[in-house]
C-alpha cells in the first residue's frame, strides 16, 4: 500500500482567516469532505461515527472555529445554496447505515 496522499489542496484563504486544521486520514472511522465554491472559499467537514458528531470548518468564516454538525446542519453560520447541497450530501454518506 503506497502512503501518498491522494488528495492535496492548499488554503486560499488570507491569514486573517486563521490557521486552516490540518485534516488526515489517519484516525479511523472518520469520514472527511472539502468544498470550494466559485469564489475559491472552502470548507471542510468531518464526520466521527465512534462519537456520531459532525464538525464543519469554514475559512471565510475564521478556519479556527469549528462549528458543529447537526442532521446535517449547522446553527450560527450562513450557507449558500451549495454549500447546503454539498453538507447534505456529506452528512448523508457519512450516516449511512
Amino acid at each position: 500500500m503506497s502512503e501518498r496522499p491522494i488528495f492535496l489542496v492548499t488554503n486560499h484563504h488570507t491569514d486573517a482567516s486563521g490557521a486552516p486544521p490540518a485534516v488526515d486520514d489517519s484516525e479511523p472511522n472518520r469520514y472527511l469532505g472539502y468544498f470550494e465554491n466559485e469564489h475559491g472559499e472552502q470548507a471542510i467537514f468531518v464526520y466521527d461515527r465512534t462519537r456520531r458528531a459532525g464538525t464543519l470548518w469554514l475559512g471565510d468564516a475564521g478556519w479556527e472555529r469549528p462549528h458543529a454538525v447537526a442532521e446535517g446542519a449547522v446553527a450560527g453560520v450562513v450557507l449558500g445554496a451549495t454549500e447546503r447541497a454539498w453538507l447534505a450530501a456529506c452528512w448523508k454518506a457519512a450516516t449511512l447505515a
